[in-house]
């Protein structure tokens, strides 16, 4: 289909968002799930940051399949090579400008800290945008070596936020 390239971008623009998150709390739904092509949003309430309740959303893109099995070391979109003389750790880098959490709320433990063995699902961390709590996957696999972010941060986009040893 043409247009199925520029449809698919709709289920992304952030006034639909802002409208979904406006329903949720208009009909007292907990969570929505949309699926346009390849491409998914999924929003849930019930995540407690700084003492309220907000909506989270979890965005997926496709991943092109690899045609073989390959070592986690191959960074995605949001993993980057780090910095010479660490060829071998790869940076988990922020995907938008937010606030860090390290943690789902105050009290709570945080989603990863050094040491850790996380999985390209793994939760390290929740960026708040708008008013909207993003979680972020690692999106590689490996043993966090460095935590770079910090707790009620600004961030910015493409800013380290964890290293990550891929053979560890």
């Amino acid at each position: 289909m043409a247009g199925s390239s520029s449809s698919s971008q709709d289920i992304f623009d952030v006034r639909k968002i802002r409208r979904l998150v406006e329903l949720m709390k208009e009909h007292d739904l907990n969570e929505i799930d949309l699926r346009q092509d390849d491409m998914r949003i999924q929003l849930r309430r019930g995540i407690s940051v700084a003492g309220g309740m907000y909506p989270q959303v979890t965005v997926q893109s496709p991943q092109p399949a690899p045609a073989s099995p390959q070592p986690a070391a191959a960074p995605s979109a949001k993993a980057a090579a780090a910095e010479e003389g660490e060829d071998n750790y790869v940076v988990i880098t922020c995907p938008m400008v937010g606030t860090f959490y390290s943690a789902s709320d105050p009290e709570a433990a945080p989603f990863v800290k050094v040491g850790d063995h996380v999985g390209p699902e793994t939760t390290v961390c929740i960026v708040e945008a708008m008013k909207v709590f993003n979680e972020i996957p690692a999106e590689v696999s490996g043993k966090i070596v460095a935590v770079l972010g910090k707790n009620g941060e600004p961030v910015e986009f493409g800013q380290p936020l964890f290293k990550v040893d891929p053979q560890g």
